[in-house]
């Protein structure tokens, strides 16, 4: 692992954009109607309980990464392959998010720009922060994160001021019962973007103060829930739940609707801006543990050599894991959440939570 130590505060900042990364702009837990903010509220609930899963094998292993306690569990060879299969899954998340990014800006301000030159751009400024270090992204985080809520109150209070916000769009409660909310809380809003924290098992190590990593995990994690939900529901009082199915970016359409006194409107650029830098962070931190676990597994010496090479794969993922965004989004959200993402979050770490328990009972009878 690399040399280098994170803070309590960059911790939560990155979990926190890591957690709000695409799912804040976009049509996020809407399949429960006007009622997306309870079914993201109950995924925040699913979330912790995935945490526990997660931060009790951080417990039994403190000093090592993911990659690194999954071959003391499983074994040499089982371990490596397992290890190997987070790696790509990693990699996968993090050009299925860098594809996000690309959409987003295609379709907003710079529309007769090529997807791969936005593209490229991204993973250029990705790379470069990355080889600097763990500990720079972690200095980035914590100044972005002031800049990301000072965007967030400015952008609230113009949307109030503009009175585009009517509560009636969010009545009534509970209108087509709870199994819309119960089916979309579970899985959809649970394993997305509370289940793939099973990335920070990668980055728990860095932390200088360990004794600290369930609160801040905790917080970070029910702080960027609260904010989930509180936009949908923004989303859903200004535009009407009908719109917000429609809209690719909801929050796109609710900044568009502020206008002050025929002076301060057209504010897309606020919503751009928050998405880049959420977006940014989130592409990294999957990159960066795809890059840290490739060089535990294969025992390089530093992860500098390869984060380019990586880049490029990075960049031809994203290119071609779909012909279109239409594709793009049903492979994320139907395709894949199964099949990939249920053994990723949920079966494999607890099975290597009860094998671990297991062993380590074993150790303590003898």
């Amino acid at each position: 692992m690399e040399k280098a130590k994170i803070s309590v505060i960059q911790l939560f900042a990155m979990i926190f954009m890591f957690e709000l990364g695409s799912a804040l702009v976009v049509s996020y837990g809407i399949t429960a109607k006007k009622d997306a903010w309870l079914a993201i509220l109950l995924g925040v609930c699913g979330g912790i309980a995935l945490f526990f899963i997660y931060y009790a094998l951080f417990r039994q292993f403190p000093n090592l990464p993911l990659t690194g306690y999954v071959r003391k569990i499983f074994g040499k060879y089982v371990g490596w392959i397992i290890g190997l299969l987070y790696t790509v899954y990693w990699l996968y998340n993090a050009s299925r998010n860098l594809r996000d990014f690309g959409e987003l800006l295609l379709t907003s301000t710079m529309t007769q720009t090529p997807l791969l030159a936005l593209n490229i751009l991204f993973v250029l400024g990705i790379c470069y922060v990355l080889y600097l270090g763990i500990e720079v992204l972690g200095r980035t985080a914590e100044v972005f994160i002031v800049i990301l809520i000072f965007f967030g109150f400015v952008g609230n209070l113009f949307v109030y001021f503009s009175g585009n916000v009517n509560l009636h769009n969010l009545q009534p409660f509970l209108e087509n019962g709870w199994k819309p909310i119960v089916t979309t809380a579970f899985p959809i809003t649970t394993f997305f973007p509370f289940g793939q924290m099973i990335t920070f098992t990668m980055l728990l190590p860095y932390l200088n103060r360990p004794e600290l990593a369930k609160k801040v995990w905790l917080s970070a994690i029910i702080s960027s829930g609260l904010i989930l939900s509180y936009t949908t529901s923004l989303d859903i009082a200004v535009l009407g739940v009908d719109a917000v199915e429609r809209a690719t970016y909801p929050l796109l359409s609710t900044i568009g609707q502020i206008n002050l006194l025929d002076f301060i409107q057209r504010l897309d650029a606020i919503v751009v801006f928050t998405f880049l830098m959420t977006m940014f962070f989130k592409t990294s931190i999957f990159f960066y543990c795809a890059v840290i676990g490739i060089v535990d597994l294969f025992k390089l010496k530093n992860h500098q050599q390869i984060v380019l090479p990586m880049g490029v794969i990075l960049l031809f993922l994203s290119m071609s894991i779909a012909s279109s965004f239409t594709e793009h989004i049903e492979e994320g959200l139907d395709i894949m959440m199964y099949p990939l993402h249920l053994p990723f979050m949920v079966i494999i770490p607890l099975l290597m939570l009860l094998v671990a328990l297991i062993r380590n009972g074993f150790k303590k009878l003898r």
